[in-house]
C-alpha cells in the first residue's frame, strides 16, 4: 500500500493528505475546475491546495470575471 504525502495548504495552512499515487481518492478530486480556473490557481500557488481553498478560489475567480464584465458594461454605458 502506498504512503500518502502529508501536506499543509499554502493558503490556509490546513493539514491534508495528498494522494497523488491514488489520485481518484484524493480530496482535490471533489472540486471540478475548468482550465481558466486551474490557471487562476496556478498563478497564485505552486503546490496543492486543500479542497476548501480550491472551492473558495474558484468562487473568487468567477466573482472577478463577473466584476470585470460589469465594469466593461457600465464603462460602455457611461461613454
Amino acid at each position: 500500500m502506498c504512503e500518502h504525502e502529508k501536506k499543509f495548504c499554502p493558503r490556509c495552512r490546513t493539514r491534508f493528505e495528498c494522494k497523488v499515487g491514488s489520485i481518484l481518492l484524493c480530496q482535490c478530486t471533489s472540486v471540478t475546475l475548468t482550465e481558466p480556473e486551474r490557471n487562476h490557481l496556478h498563478e497564485k500557488y505552486e503546490d496543492c491546495l486543500c479542497a476548501n481553498c480550491m472551492k473558495e478560489l474558484k468562487t473568487e475567480f468567477h466573482n472577478n470575471q463577473f466584476n470585470q464584465k460589469l465594469k466593461k458594461f457600465f464603462g460602455i454605458l457611461s461613454r
